[in-house]
């Protein structure tokens, strides 16, 4: 499972509303590819459609979509956001990355 802050959740909200999605019906999608300075690399989007492979759960009213494979790499994950002055925007707190780079955009098992 995948799971999604109460601040998280709020911006998330907001913001697929900007972009034109409906937060009730559509989708957080979030992925894993290779990439970034640690060798893996987050991706975080807005869908309204799921195909076969996807796993879907829904946590504190914000439905993830996640492709099997990725989903290996971030099983208890908690997706967060840190706003203000010194926030980072959204942030995966991943329990299973060995490793992080220092912007916290990509990470190594």
């Amino acid at each position: 499972m995948i799971k999604v802050s109460e601040s998280a959740a709020k911006r998330v909200s907001l913001l697929m509303e900007d972009e034109g999605f409906d937060p009730v019906n559509d989708y957080v999608r979030v992925g894993v590819k290779s990439g970034g300075c640690s060798g893996l690399e987050y991706e975080l989007k807005f869908d309204k459609a799921l195909t076969e492979d996807d796993k879907v759960f829904e946590d504190t009213g914000v439905k993830i979509a996640v492709d099997k494979k990725s989903f290996l790499y971030l099983v208890g994950t908690t997706l967060e956001y840190s706003g203000g002055l010194n926030g980072k925007g959204f942030v995966f707190n991943n329990p299973n990355a060995a490793r992080t780079c220092g912007c916290g955009e990509s990470f190594s098992l």
